[in-house]
């Protein structure tokens, strides 16, 4: 029988997080060199949801608080092969996304996001599934040409745009 339920990401307010799919035990340690190979420095937690064998959240990180973050969120959220990143302060998923992507064994990402975020996760008799992800909440209208100038000029504030 199937039952649909949300899990809350639980972190603190400004924390960004990535939520993906892989598929093999390495990813643990291929999403690590990743990240460190990217952005010297970063402070990141990353947990799995090992699908067979020992059926471990398998984890690795270069901070400890962060590391035990990414491990209860893959718990609450229970689906196999899913993974989870928490970023430090100060370091966000646009730097680094395109290198997780490129990691062979991720099969796809969810969500990268610091907004308050519900998973959707479908349970079955053998497991839980990502179903979804809800990322924020709901637009309230449609920009218009002062909001367009306010989001390029903030892009180019913060170095994303020349």
């Amino acid at each position: 029988m199937l039952q649909l339920h949300t899990v809350v990401i639980d972190k603190p307010e400004t924390t960004n997080f990535i939520l993906g799919q892989t598929h093999f035990i390495k990813s643990v340690e291929d999403i690590h060199e990743a990240l460190v190979g990217t952005v010297p420095g970063i402070k990141f937690g990353i947990a799995f949801c090992e699908a067979s064998g020992k059926r471990l959240v398998r984890r690795s990180g270069t901070d400890a608080a962060l590391i035990e973050l990414a491990c209860r969120n893959a718990t609450a959220i229970g689906a196999g092969h899913c993974f989870v990143v928490f970023l430090g302060d100060g370091f966000y998923p646009v730097n680094v996304l395109n290198a997780i992507k490129a990691v062979p064994e991720v099969c796809r990402i969810f969500c990268a996001s610091a907004n308050p975020t519900e998973i959707v996760v479908a349970q079955t008799n053998q497991g839980r599934s990502i179903l979804g992800v809800v990322d924020g909440f709901p637009p309230v209208g449609v920009e218009n040409d002062e909001d367009v100038r306010w989001r390029k000029e903030l892009l180019r504030t913060i170095g994303y745009k020349a």
